[in-house]
């Protein structure tokens, strides 16, 4: 039989069904999915060994929670998927603001009703959906909000006191009861609204105004919070930190590939279906290395953090740029080229934010300093290190990039736009002597000649990255040359002269 078409409560004490307090819900319905091996939070990435048992024990100890982590670590995210451990649906009397519960009511219009119709009150049934409410924390929010006021409207037109329980009405926590209710950024809730938090903690109820009722509420509540917001715009004050059973430490990615992963599932990426676009796997290490730079950067105030969002904007601005290209010259099938890689700068500069604060250049150059890095170390994993000497009977070997490095030397250059049509960009590429030689001994690499072109551009930054040959920037493309004229000019610093350059 199908429990949700019961609508008499006479019907429903019948069915012997029973009504679980909302935690012993949530800790049932995890113990079974433990049980059973299923996944307890979907494409949330890299958490497996980490937050997610520790959210786990929590639930399973019948915890309140709070999510402490910087931007971007999937904490609201995690929060709305919380509801998948309720039950389906689950019975309330018919027009209850607060989802009384039919063999338990705690308001009085519910009582009132009960006590009028008896087995004869009608209820109905909510979704698992219906039981989660969710409350950003700004300054401007206030008890009437999150609890509840008195409404003179809902008085005048009832003809019932000010002091009448039914002219309450209530806030977003009472009308949440026997469901999940999340505050999001938890330090910007002003002091002494967090005060009035303290009773829904401890004693489960709420108190409005100078009502001599008291309303227990059946309740998970899950706070998230930055822990630069306890020194930044406020802080969570102690009594209510206290009250908060576990608190539960957020972290970025710890593995490259964990962050493209998560980066790969949030991108729009499939959005042309006219046009193929390749995506390369070291372009995406690449964006991701970016990111784990900026983590760890001098320039990057660490205290905001590097959300995912700077490479899922990353990701989707390279393939723009790949996209117009193709657009532009009529192609239906292209390749992500490292000439593309400027394009996600606009990506960058607004997610992180500078220790030294100043004009608008300094997060540019920031950006490009920390692509640079991040060539440089995909490079190598990729390629042998264009630094490292090897020898054979004490003789030092030449290097396998000679061959490359002395045709820039002999004078000679190549220019790439990000806008060339692939065969003109080719062509420029295998001017240089040695280079499609050098590649095609890594078949693993690539594919298609697209694959093979862009594989050989992103030896020549490589080689750049690591001071082997120069390159000009010139507007959408850049110039590879010889590295000496380049140092006497004083155009181009490589990798260093970058971070020498924003601290001018």
């Amino acid at each position: 039989m199908d429990i949700t078409k019961i609508k008499k409560l006479g019907d429903l004490k019948k069915s012997g069904y029973k009504i679980k307090q909302v935690k012993d819900e949530i800790r049932d319905n995890l113990i079974k999915r433990i049980e059973n091996n299923e996944i307890l939070f979907d494409n949330i990435i890299g958490y497996e060994n980490t937050v997610i048992p520790m959210i786990q024990n929590s639930l399973l100890a019948k915890h309140d929670l709070l999510l402490l982590g910087l931007r971007g670590q999937a904490k609201t995210k995690i929060a709305r998927m919380l509801p998948e451990l309720l039950d389906e649906y689950i019975p309330i009397v018919k027009g209850s603001e607060i989802n009384d519960n039919p063999f338990q009511p705690i308001s009085k219009y519910s009582k009132d009703l009960i006590a009028e119709y008896g087995d004869e009150t009608e209820i109905e049934w909510i979704s698992r959906e219906q039981r989660y409410s969710e409350k950003l924390a700004t300054p401007d929010v206030n008890i009437a909000d999150l609890i509840g006021d008195i409404d003179p409207i809902k008085a005048a037109n009832r003809r019932i006191h000010y002091s009448h329980e039914g002219a309450i009405h209530y806030g977003l926590i009472p009308r949440t009861n026997r469901g999940i209710f999340v505050i999001n950024e938890l330090p910007d809730l002003q002091p002494r609204i967090q005060v009035g938090l303290l009773n829904i903690m401890q004693e489960k109820d709420i108190q409005i105004r100078g009502f001599n009722i008291r309303i227990p509420l059946d309740l998970l509540i899950v706070f998230t919070a930055n822990p630069e917001d306890y020194t930044n715009r406020g802080n969570i004050i102690t009594p209510l930190k206290d009250r908060i059973d576990s608190q539960i430490t957020t972290h970025y990615p710890k593995i490259l590939d964990d962050g493209i992963k998560i980066t790969e599932s949030q991108s729009w990426t499939k959005r042309n279906q006219k046009i193929n676009i390749n995506v390369p796997y070291y372009f995406k290490e690449i964006i991701e290395m970016v990111a784990f730079q900026a983590r760890v950067s001098e320039f990057v105030d660490q205290k905001s953090g590097v959300s995912a969002r700077l490479t899922i904007s990353s990701l989707e601005n390279l393939i723009s740029n790949a996209e117009r290209r193709a657009i532009q010259n009529k192609e239906d099938n292209t390749n992500v080229r490292i000439t593309d890689l400027y394009s996600i700068i606009p990506g960058i500069t607004g997610k992180i934010e500078l220790v030294f604060e100043g004009e608008q250049e300094g997060a540019v150059k920031v950006a490009k300093a920390l692509i640079a890095k991040s060539v440089r170390e995909i490079f190598k994993k990729y390629f042998p290190d264009p630094l490292e000497r090897k020898k054979k009977n004490d003789k030092e070997v030449k290097s396998v990039y000679f061959d490359i490095v002395e045709w820039f030397q002999d004078g000679s250059k190549i220019n790439i736009s990000d806008n060339m049509k692939f065969k003109d960009y080719i062509n420029e590429l295998k001017k240089v002597k040695g280079l499609e030689e050098f590649v095609k001994k890594y078949p693993q690499y690539y594919e298609t000649e697209k694959e093979l072109a862009s594989l050989m551009e992103f030896v020549l930054d490589g080689l750049h990255q690591n001071s082997k040959i120069a390159k000009d920037e010139m507007g959408s493309g850049s110039s590879y040359k010889d590295m000496l004229p380049a140092i006497f000019s004083g155009k181009d610093y490589g990798l260093e002269g970058l971070d020498e350059e924003y601290y001018r």
